[in-house]
C-alpha cells in the first residue's frame, strides 16, 4: 500500500482547505447564516456553492464526463477530511450525504437516460435526493429481509404500499431512490425504484425530531399508499435491490468517514488552541500532563483512523469490495469523533459546552455515528462472520509478486 498523493489531488486538497479557511469558516462563525435546524441558510449557502464550482471544487467523486474532477477513493479520503474543517464544507462543495452516495451510485448502475432524468440535476444542484430504505417495527432497519414495504407489479407499472421512516433529507428532496419488496424471495426479492416528490401516492407524515443538528431536509417518516411507479424507473433491474443498496451503503459509510476525520481534528484545532492561552492555578492548561495525554491519545485515535480510511479506500481503487476494511474503518471513526468532541468539551470546560465554539454541534451530531449506516454492533458481527470464515488469514499480508 502506497498513499503517496498525486500532485493533483494534493493541489486540490490545498486549494479546498484555502477555501475553506478563507470562505466557509467566517460564514460558519455568524449564526445568522444558519438556518432552524443548525444547518447553513440557503442564502449563504448557494453564493459559497457557485463560488465552489467556479473555483473547480464541484462533485469531486463524479467522473469529469458526469460534472466532477474523477476522484478515486484515496482522493477523495484526502479531500473530504479536508472540506469537512468546516461544519458546513461538504454541501458546499455537493460532497455532503445524502446525495454524495446517491450521486455515485446513479452514476454506477442508471441507464443513460436515468442519469440525464435523475442524477444530472443533483449534480448540478438544482435538487436534493434522498435514499428511502429503513422502516419502522416491524418492518427492515439492518436487516433488509424484515422489509415491510411492497411494489406490486401492474402491467408496466408498480403499485407501492408500506412505510420508512429516518429517511435523510426526504422534506427537502425532489428525487429519490426506493428499496421495496417485490417477491419474497430471500435474495432477489427487492427492487430499488426511482421516483419523484411531485409523484401521487405517497406523503411525508412528519420530520422525525432528533438530538442532534439536521442535515437539510431532516429526517423523516414517509407513507406510501398507491404510489405507482413505471417499470423504466427501475434501478439495475427487478430483484436487484439488495445489490444496490450494498453498492451504495459500503462507499456510503466509507465517505462519511473521511468527512468525520475532518470533524475530529477540527476538535483537537479547538482544543489544543484553547490549552495554549488558558491558564489556571499559574499553569497554562496545554502544560498540564493530563491535557498532554487526552489531546496525545486523541491525535493517535485519528491517525489510526486515518489509516484505517486510506487501507480501504485503496482497496476499492484497485477494484476490490473492502467490506471487512470498511467496517473497521466505521467502528473506529464513529466512536473517534464521539470521544474527539467530548474530550474537545471537556479541555474546553463550559467554553465547549456553550454555544461559543461547534464543539456543542459536533457532540450531538457525533451520536449518530455510531448507528447511521449500520450500527457497530452490526459491524462488529461482519467482522466476526469473516473471522470465523478466514481464521488466522483474517491478518494476513498481501504478498508482491
Amino acid at each position: 500500500m502506497d498513499f503517496t498523493l498525486t500532485p493533483e489531488i494534493a493541489d486540490l486538497r490545498d486549494r479546498i482547505a484555502e477555501f475553506v479557511e478563507t470562505r466557509i469558516l467566517p460564514v460558519e462563525a455568524d449564526r445568522g447564516n444558519w438556518d432552524a435546524h443548525d444547518n447553513i441558510g440557503p442564502v449563504a449557502l448557494e453564493r459559497l456553492r457557485s463560488e465552489a464550482r467556479a473555483q473547480g471544487l464541484w462533485c469531486l467523486q463524479l467522473p469529469k464526463g458526469a460534472g466532477g474532477r474523477g476522484l478515486g477513493k484515496v482522493g477523495m479520503a484526502v479531500c473530504y477530511e479536508a472540506m469537512n474543517r468546516s461544519i458546513f464544507g461538504p454541501v458546499v462543495f455537493n460532497s455532503a450525504a445524502p446525495d454524495d452516495g446517491n450521486m455515485m451510485i446513479l452514476e454506477a448502475l442508471g441507464t443513460p437516460e436515468q442519469r440525464a432524468r435523475w442524477l444530472a440535476p443533483i449534480v448540478d444542484g438544482r435538487v436534493r435526493s434522498a435514499f428511502a430504505m429503513t422502516e419502522p417495527h416491524p418492518g427492515g432497519g439492518s436487516d433488509p429481509g424484515m422489509m415491510q414495504t411492497w411494489a406490486r407489479r401492474e402491467g408496466d407499472t408498480y403499485v407501492v404500499k408500506g412505510k420508512k421512516w429516518f429517511i435523510t433529507g426526504a422534506e427537502d428532496a425532489a428525487h429519490f431512490i426506493l428499496v421495496a419488496r417485490t417477491s419474497e424471495d430471500a435474495r432477489r426479492g427487492h427492487t430499488a425504484f426511482l421516483f419523484h416528490r411531485d409523484d401521487p401516492g405517497w406523503e411525508i407524515t412528519r420530520r422525525i425530531p432528533i438530538m442532534g443538528p439536521e442535515e437539510h431536509g431532516g429526517h423523516c417518516e414517509l407513507k406510501f399508499d398507491g404510489l405507482r411507479i413505471p417499470k423504466d424507473n427501475i434501478l439495475l433491474e427487478e430483484g436487484r435491490g439488495l445489490k444496490v443498496t450494498q453498492a451504495r451503503l459500503g462507499p456510503a459509510r466509507l465517505t462519511h468517514c473521511m468527512r468525520w476525520l475532518g470533524l475530529s481534528k477540527r476538535c483537537i484545532e479547538i482544543a489544543t488552541e484553547y490549552a495554549a492561552r488558558r491558564e489556571g492555578f499559574g499553569i497554562r492548561l496545554a502544560d498540564r500532563e493530563s491535557v498532554q495525554v487526552m489531546l496525545g491519545d486523541l491525535a493517535m485515535q485519528i491517525e489510526i483512523g486515518r489509516m484505517l480510511v486510506m487501507k480501504a479506500a485503496w482497496e476499492i481503487d484497485r477494484g476490490g469490495y473492502a467490506q471487512r476494511e470498511i467496517s473497521m474503518a466505521k467502528i473506529q471513526v464513529a466512536n473517534l469523533l464521539h470521544k474527539a468532541a467530548d474530550v474537545a468539551i471537556q479541555i474546553n470546560g463550559a467554553r465547549g459546552y456553550s454555544c461559543d465554539t461547534v464543539l456543542e454541534w459536533i457532540y450531538r451530531y457525533a451520536r449518530q455515528a455510531r448507528l447511521v449506516d449500520g450500527a457497530d454492533e452490526v459491524h462488529k458481527m461482519l467482522l466476526n462472520r469473516h473471522l470465523e470464515a478466514q481464521g488466522a488469514d483474517f491478518w494476513t499480508w498481501e504478498t508482491g509478486k
